[in-house]
């Protein structure tokens, strides 16, 4: 829930978007212009020349060796090793690592695995990153670790990207490690217990918004209320980091929905921890579980407090029930 509006803040808007290639980039998935791009040639599986990859595996930053000779242009995705686990499709929530290289001027580039890094967290098939990125894994199983050529037209264009050391036309290689993909539709799954008789009961749907029953005559809370419905076991979710959820909102006075994920599509991504969602979230989301089933009541001071915002009218006490599919 962002804090000026009634949608949250969805991944598009968590990237860097750059408008020129002076423009601050924060990874090599980072797009460098939202302008027309040009065509992206349909990736071939093997071309002449190829680098050659070796490292620990996946998982692990790789070792990229790059050939004598130029790139042939082609866009190039190469199964190094392939996955076990399910099929990436167009709409996924994808978590990505990824080693990179210059294939022109045969310098390494940012990597997921360097100190400080982390890994690409996105939508397949969005628009939103780099064609390296956003297409390369689509039809791809989760675990596998793919080899991608990419061209100037499936990288960062004939303008380069200075802040990644990326010249005008130079042709990258990627080395991508695909860690994660969840379907917009997700769902948590588990034994759901009910909260405290004293907060909004809370009914299951599968993949629909779950119903969320207000306690009759009970007053609004003046403080942040929480409550685990399903504990997951996952990791524990850290400020800054950006969260995969899915999320149904209702008003206290009337019970009435006035936002839901399912709304937008299913899933959605925002971070946390950082001012960006209402202060409730960064507070009743910071330190839970990924796989987690959480149920907030944000009384006004922590929501919109006097501001009337679409459905939601001013000074409301707002109640979520909100599913953790991922921290990144």
């Amino acid at each position: 829930m962002r804090r000026t509006a009634g949608l949250l803040l969805t991944l598009p808007l968590l990237l860097a978007v750059a408008c020129s290639s002076s423009t601050k980039a924060t990874s090599p998935a980072t797009p460098t212009s939202p302008t027309a791009a040009p065509t992206v040639p349909s990736p071939v599986s093997e071309a002449s020349p190829m680098p050659t990859v070796s490292g620990g595996g996946f998982g692990s930053k790789a070792t990229i060796t790059i050939p004598d000779g130029p790139p042939s242009g082609q866009f190039v995705v190469n199964t190094v090793s392939e996955g076990d686990r399910s099929t990436v499709n167009k709409g996924d929530w994808v978590t990505v690592n990824y080693t990179a290289k210059d294939w022109t001027t045969g310098k390494d580039l940012p990597s997921s695995y360097d100190a400080g890094g982390k890994p690409q967290l996105y939508q397949a098939g969005s628009g939103q990153l780099v064609p390296a990125f956003d297409q390369s894994v689509i039809g791809k199983k989760v675990g596998s670790r793919l080899l991608v050529v990419a061209p100037p037209a499936a990288a960062f264009g004939e303008q380069g990207n200075t802040q990644l050391g990326v010249g005008p036309g130079d042709t990258v290689v990627f080395v991508l490690d695909i860690m994660e993909s969840l379907p917009p539709d997700s769902t948590l799954s588990g034994t759901m217990t009910q909260p405290p008789p004293t907060m909004p009961q809370v009914k299951d749907n599968g993949k629909a918004p779950v119903t969320i029953t207000i306690p009759p005559g009970q007053p609004a809370p003046t403080e942040l209320q929480q409550a685990v419905l399903i504990k997951g076991e996952g990791k524990q979710v850290k400020a800054g980091q950006t969260l995969v959820v899915q999320y149904t909102g209702v008003l206290w006075s009337n019970g009435q929905q006035f936002d839901s994920s399912w709304s937008h599509g299913g899933a959605q991504a925002l971070q946390i921890g950082t001012g960006s969602v209402i202060e409730g979230w960064d507070k009743g989301l910071v330190g839970q579980t990924v796989g987690s089933r959480v149920e907030l009541v944000v009384p006004p001071a922590l929501g919109y407090k006097d501001q009337a915002q679409g459905a939601v009218p001013a000074n409301s006490t707002l109640v979520f029930v909100i599913d953790i599919l991922e921290a990144v």
